[in-house]
């Protein structure tokens, strides 16, 4: 079912982090320059903690693409660690570095440390905290780029922005929003470092994360993302793992401390009659179809109907404490603080990043399951023919 196939490889504090993306067409434009502009937004935002201070992520294409271009093979990224130099010998893959330093026993509230041990029988939950960490999402951002990129191709355009943190919350509705008052949502919320939409909030959010700092405790929070452009059918109604909406929410749902995934109105929905959050069909000239209302969240049945599809994800609070929970020690079953890593205050702003990379992924793969084509110019010929096939359907029909 699956046309692009994505993957990562990589621990925290290793060499790097690796990431391939197979499925994407041959000759599409793409440089390193476009994906570091996205890695560098991923790494943006208040309440950020001391790592970012270290990185400073860059991507090696290493393979698939040449001079500029998209070859139709994998493409291969590496996005190096420049904090393994303090790390060489204490994540080192040589078995003369056993011991060299002492092993993480403490397991945190609300982290893989201790179903990860579990899970994998092992006695330093460093073994697990290295991969569970969020600084996968890096990866996953490089990969997203590139699927970004593709969608751009046919000018489809993602974007996304913050809407609450903690208790502090925008009244903000997207039902109403055209692609356009979504797009400008979006760029102003660039220009925020909480990445959020509304400057003359942006005090009282920044109070609360320094309230959190201060106090010794994170904070999650909600986001938004979206994309606008997309052409009607992408997805299918056909098998329950084939709906558009399944997927995007899987994708979400993999994002480390994220909890929650609605897909428009989401829960709004259940507390209001059906003829005030069902989006009336309205006709269109040149003769398609428009809505004045997109409460589902620009799909249907699965698919896309043509409307910007609208995500919203609920991030919880980061579980690494400045002032630690209550936890056990797994080595001598004595009760402990929980362990601390040095971590973010606050990652919402980093999270609705990293949510762009999610959907774009998501939704290049279902833009070539539709359209397929093994080089761009071939998938823009099945695109324009499909799409030039809906105008004439309708224009004859009325």
């Amino acid at each position: 079912m699956f046309k692009i196939i994505s993957i990562t490889a990589g621990e925290s504090h290793g060499k790097g982090l690796m990431g391939i993306l197979e499925g994407i067409p041959a000759n599409l434009p793409l440089d390193a320059a476009y994906i570091n502009r996205h890695l560098k937004r991923r790494q943006k935002g208040y309440g950020r903690g001391g790592r970012m201070k270290i990185e400073s992520d860059t991507v090696e294409i290493i393979s698939g693409v040449r001079w500029g271009r998209t070859l139709g093979s994998p493409i291969g990224l590496f996005i190096r660690n420049r904090d393994w130099e303090n790390w060489k010998e204490g994540m080192s893959d040589s078995p003369g570095s056993e011991g060299s330093i002492p092993p993480v026993s403490r397991p945190r509230p609300g982290h893989a440390d201790l179903p990860g041990i579990l899970k994998y029988n092992q006695d330093d939950i460093r073994n697990i905290l290295e991969r569970s960490s969020a600084r996968e999402t890096a990866a996953r951002v490089a990969l997203g780029s590139v699927a970004r990129a593709f969608l751009e191709f046919f000018n489809i355009r993602i974007g996304s922005f913050v809407t609450s943190i903690g208790k502090r919350s925008l009244d903000l509705s997207t039902s109403e929003l055209s692609p356009e008052e979504l797009q400008a949502l979006s760029e102003r919320a660039e220009t925020s470092d909480l990445h959020l939409p509304d400057e003359s909030r942006e005090a009282d959010f920044r109070a609360l994360i320094d309230q959190a700092r201060d106090e010794g405790y994170s904070l999650g929070g909600i986001f938004t993302v979206f994309a606008t452009g997309l052409p009607p059918g992408l997805g299918s109604h056909i098998q329950w793992n084939r709906r558009l909406d399944a997927r995007i929410s899987y994708a979400f749902m993999g994002i480390q401390a994220i909890k929650g995934v609605e897909i428009g109105g989401g829960f709004m929905m259940t507390r209001r009659p059906g003829n005030e959050v069902l989006d009336e069909i309205l006709p269109e000239d040149p003769p398609l179809f428009r809505r004045e209302t997109n409460h589902a969240g620009g799909i249907e049945g699965g698919m896309t109907n043509g409307m910007p599809v609208i995500v919203r994800a609920a991030m919880k609070p980061i579980p690494t404490q400045r002032r630690p929970l209550r936890s056990i020690d797994i080595l001598t079953g004595e009760t402990v603080e929980a362990a601390y890593e040095r971590s973010d205050v606050c990652a919402v702003p980093a999270a609705s990043v990293i949510g762009e990379a999610a959907l774009a992924l998501v939704l290049a793969d279902a833009f070539l399951e539709k359209f397929g084509g093994d080089c761009i110019e071939e998938t823009r010929r099945n695109f324009d023919g499909y799409m030039d096939s809906l105008s004439r359907r309708f224009r004859d029909t009325f």
